[in-house]
């Protein structure tokens, strides 16, 4: 453990460099300490002699390593209350009954993005441990339907969809030989079903079966896909540490494969913090995450950004979603 007058140092250090990202020096340390630079400079040798600090080619200053991330983190970081034009936000979506689940989650990720400027991301568990229970249709027009789609678990999406010149009688046959045929289907299996099982057949039954075959596979392949939703992905680009061409495109790829961002998921119910190297999507980036669970869905959120970043402020954000999502 580091000295009372270490502890103090390291802290204000971190919190300069979140809000400036610029290196700290020993004249604003020592203003604050009311100490002598000599004895501010000692210090800070000795925190980056232990692996607290780094020295940029730079500047005389120092910026904390992942390791004084983890001290911060570990040892320093204050339980903060969110400001309240943050809660304000928060709390007139939370106070919308009208809004679905997912749209409550989409909506909050929208805020946690323009709040922070980092991005976020929601990993449901909708298609992978909801079963098909129905498919209805509800007719809006002579051309549009509105496609609802049901799981066990109450899990409902719907999408509207558009026939230039298509008896929707024929919409119906196709949505009955769905339910006959793919109802108890996890959500992610169905398209596969689909394809092996209902298309082969559905010739006999439904004239225009092509086309209304195809649009039906397009919205299970898309609500499959809803496990997964990230906001924000080139807030990135505003973090001064991603000026790297090279990084940039790095980390975009990561954000578009499915297989790297399933990695982020959380078991825990905590807030858990995973700096660098502990994190399992990219070693520049901080993964602030939690695990939600309300009596229809479960899944993971959480907030990525540069090492950098405001830590108290997003664990506060984190912790107030994650209560008002679970009452």
């Amino acid at each position: 453990m580091l000295t009372e007058r270490q502890n103090k140092l390291l802290k204000i250090i971190v919190d300069e460099y979140i809000k400036l990202a610029r290196p700290v020096g020993s004249k604003l340390i020592c203003k604050r300490l009311k100490c002598s630079s000599a004895t501010i400079r000692n210090e800070m040798a000795e925190l980056e002699e232990k692996g607290y600090l780094e020295k940029t080619h730079t500047s005389s200053g120092r910026i904390p390593s992942e390791e004084g991330y983890r001290y911060y983190v570990d040892y320093l970081m204050e339980a903060k209350k969110m400001n309240g034009e943050d809660m304000l936000k928060l709390q007139i979506l939370f106070s919308n009954q009208q809004l679905a689940m997912s749209d409550t989650l989409e909506k909050s990720l929208a805020l946690i993005s323009e709040m922070t400027n980092y991005t976020s991301i929601v990993l449901g568990k909708a298609s992978h441990e909801n079963k098909l229970k129905e498919v209805r249709t509800i007719p809006v027009t002579d051309t549009e339907v509105v496609v609802i789609v049901v799981t066990d678990k109450g899990f409902v999406e719907h999408k509207n969809i558009t026939f230039d010149s298509i008896d929707l009688e024929e919409v119906t046959k196709t949505v009955n030989l769905i339910n006959d045929l793919v109802v108890g289907t996890p959500i992610d299996e169905v398209s596969s079903k689909l394809e092996f099982e209902v298309k082969p057949i559905i010739g006999r039954y439904v004239k225009e079966h092509e086309l209304i075959y195809n649009t039906f596979y397009e919205v299970f392949r898309d609500f499959s896909k809803k496990n997964i939703n990230i906001v924000g992905k080139n807030n990135i680009l505003e973090q001064p540490e991603f000026n790297n061409i090279e990084k940039i495109k790095d980390l975009f790829t990561k954000f578009d494969q499915e297989q790297m961002l399933q990695s982020i998921e959380e078991e825990d119910g905590d807030i858990n913090i995973y700096i660098g190297k502990e994190n399992t999507l990219d070693s520049d980036v901080t993964v602030i995450k939690t695990h939600y669970k309300t009596d229809k869905d479960e899944g993971t959120i959480a907030i990525v950004g540069p090492k950098r970043m405001d830590y108290e402020r997003v664990v506060a954000i984190l912790e107030f979603i994650k209560q008002n999502l679970e009452k």
